[in-house]
């Protein structure tokens, strides 16, 4: 090979190792940014719940009379109603029927049981609030339970872009009216649907034979 093809060659080679060296260094200063936004970022989550299970730790204290109970999901709860014959609670494919109310801290009423309605929920098969969905799952039958909820499993830094803002802790007040498997429900739904046609038939029937009394009547005039 030549002197003149073997310098070009090697220059070539230089070129392409440069270029890729650069590529290479262009990326760490965005990699290192980007761990440091991570790391800021879990700092202000971390001081955000400690100053939001502080708010709800000063109510608890407000209220010694009350006995609350901490629970491992991250949320603290007192009964108003507690059913202790029962032991059963929902489970994974029961459908749980329940009323709540959302309030804030202060106890202002957020949304009333009115405006929330009564509630069907199929347990571990619906997206609902995080604290709600593990709330129900520690409830019995008939029982009325104060759930104090950090934002983070309530409605999060967006909040429901209603009347809940961002980053605000909740007391959500539930009532667990029943709870039935997935499959009695369904049953009973094809009874009651059931029920209703044949009720809608006698009324029907009746109605036709309303109609033809007077005929007969006339007849039996003449």
């Amino acid at each position: 090979m030549k002197a003149p093809q073997i310098i070009a060659i090697s220059f070539c080679l230089c070129l392409a190792f440069a270029g890729c060296k650069q590529h290479q260094d262009a990326r760490r200063p965005i990699s290192r940014a980007t761990g440091v936004f991570m790391k800021k970022s879990v700092a202000r989550n971390k001081k955000l719940v400690a100053s939001e299970e502080d708010l709800i730790k000063n109510l608890m204290k407000k209220n010694p009379k009350i006995n609350y109970f901490a629970s491992t999901k991250g949320y603290w709860y007192s009964y108003e109603t507690r059913n202790e014959t029962d032991s059963l609670t929902p489970k994974k494919g029961d459908i749980a029927f329940f009323n709540y109310e959302l309030k804030d801290l202060d106890g202002t009423i957020i949304y009333s049981e009115v405006e929330l309605r009564p509630q069907l929920y199929r347990v571990d098969k619906q997206e609902i609030m995080t604290g709600l969905r593990e709330g129900i799952k520690l409830m019995r039958k008939h029982e009325k339970i104060n759930f104090l909820f950090p934002s983070h499993i309530a409605y999060g830094y967006h909040g429901d872009n209603k009347k809940i803002g961002p980053n605000q802790p909740l007391i959500c007040t539930v009532t667990l009216n029943d709870f039935k498997p997935e499959a009695v429900y369904k049953k009973e739904l094809e009874q009651n649907k059931n029920v209703l046609l044949m009720q809608d038939s006698i009324k029907k029937t009746r109605k036709a034979s309303a109609k033809t009394k007077p005929i007969i009547q006339d007849s039996l005039g003449q």
